[in-house]
């Protein structure tokens, strides 16, 4: 037998009473685990005893991610901004959104090295570093874009997304006949997210005539309020379809202009379901001067909100509601609430409507005949009230293309 071999004997049993020796030589250096090892491509769990903890959390739990079919390209990017942060070597972190994003602009400042990049159904989304840093930047089909960088430094992170954004942010000219409305919204991937937009709206005194006389004296009154003097936090505009109502509150953003600013809510029905939703629009930005200006939050087409079964239809929403305007939410910051309905006050939850809640109760009705025939120029076949779209439409002679015999049925006029 080789001299650098060992013998290994194993008895076994064989007949009854007997046993058998089988010896099997083995080499005499055998292999350790040791000099099989992964090490070098795993992150170290457990510290020595010899060596001092670290004071990063990270060490003694490090972060793991997982993908599955399900993911994207883009869940990718959104994981690997973390990596650096999570493991450390860059513990600065900086996110900024862009309600309006500069075509053509990059989303990443001049020589970056560009990591990764994912178009998804319309949506960008890429991954860029440089000299300490990461940035990862997603623009949406809207136009707006969220900024997220890591650093070394907070003064790299400041410096870098600064870059960033001032190469992509849109600047506008001053427009008299335009105002800028926030449009709140909640995605599953976003959550809650505002987009301000420019949106034409017209003096008051210039559409004043589209409404019948006790309502423009209504509408005045609503027009001039100030906030040294607000006795109620809700705006109430109800009556039919068609009426002007949105149109009304286009020009009421533009007349309290100088001290509140203006949000539209496009899923008021999330919204009150969801209180983290709620909290994040009634607050809107934290900043010394965003506190001290007022804020109006409509929710258009509210019926089911606010009908005399909302309690029991919609649970807790009509609560969460009246404490927007009159609880502790409310009162906690400056905010007024404007609500168009189709239906009839007579026919809205008593809670809503109380004295005390309500700034501003107001029907924006038909145009009498009368009225509608001088706002036309012409009294020719007018012998009933009109909405505003109706008049809108004889004025332009305008009829909706259809098939012969086909009735043509109203519909919803915001």
């Amino acid at each position: 037998m080789p001299r650098d071999t060992h013998t290994l004997v194993i008895q076994t049993p064989c007949e009854p009473g007997e046993l058998r020796k089988i010896a099997c030589p083995i080499p005499a250096t055998v292999p350790i685990m040791a000099a099989v090892s992964i090490q070098r491509h795993g992150t170290q769990r457990l510290a020595p005893l010899t060596v001092a903890a670290s004071p990063d959390p990270a060490r003694l739990l490090p972060a793991s991610v997982y993908y599955d079919s399900a993911d994207t390209p883009r869940d990718v990017i959104d994981a690997l901004i973390l990596a650096v942060f999570a493991e450390g070597s860059q513990p600065h972190a900086r996110t900024t959104r862009l309600s309006e994003v500069r075509p053509g602009a990059t989303l990443a400042p001049a020589g970056a090295h560009l990591l990764r990049a994912a178009t998804d159904d319309g949506q960008e989304c890429l991954l860029a570093a440089g000299e300490g840093w990461t940035a990862r930047s997603v623009r949406w089909r809207s136009g707006a874009a969220e900024v997220t960088v890591t650093a070394a430094t907070a003064e790299t992170a400041e410096a870098v997304i600064g870059r960033i954004v001032g190469d992509a942010e849109v600047t506008r000219p001053a427009d008299d006949d335009a105002i800028t409305i926030g449009f709140w919204h909640r995605t599953e991937r976003r959550g809650a997210f505002r987009a301000a937009r420019a949106v034409t709206a017209e003096p008051w005194a210039n559409i004043r005539a589209n409404y019948a006389s006790g309502t423009a004296s209504a509408l005045d009154r609503l027009m001039a309020v100030s906030p040294a003097r607000l006795p109620g936090r809700l705006v109430l505009l109800y009556g039919p379809p068609g009426t002007g109502k949105t149109t009304a509150l286009r020009s009421l953003a533009r007349e309290w202009r100088p001290w509140c600013e203006t949000d539209c809510v496009l899923d008021p029905e999330v919204l009150l379901g969801d209180p983290s939703y709620l909290i994040q629009a009634a607050l809107g930005e934290e900043t010394d001067e965003a506190a001290e200006r007022w804020r109006l939050l409509l929710l258009e087409d509210c019926d089911e909100l606010i009908a005399d079964d909302a309690k029991r239809a919609s649970g807790q929403a009509l609560s969460r509601l009246l404490n927007l305007t009159d609880g502790l939410l409310g009162q906690g910051r400056n905010v007024l609430v404007g609500i168009t309905t189709n239906e009839d006050i007579r026919s809205l939850h008593p809670a809503a409507i109380r004295p005390g809640r309500c700034l501003a109760q107001i029907e924006v009705g038909l145009l009498p005949a009368r009225e509608a025939a001088a706002w036309l120029g012409r009294a020719r076949g007018i012998t009933a009230p009109m909405t505003l779209a109706d008049m809108y439409a004889s004025r332009a002679a305008a009829e909706p293309i259809a098939s012969a015999g086909q009735a043509v049925r109203p519909g919803l006029y915001l």
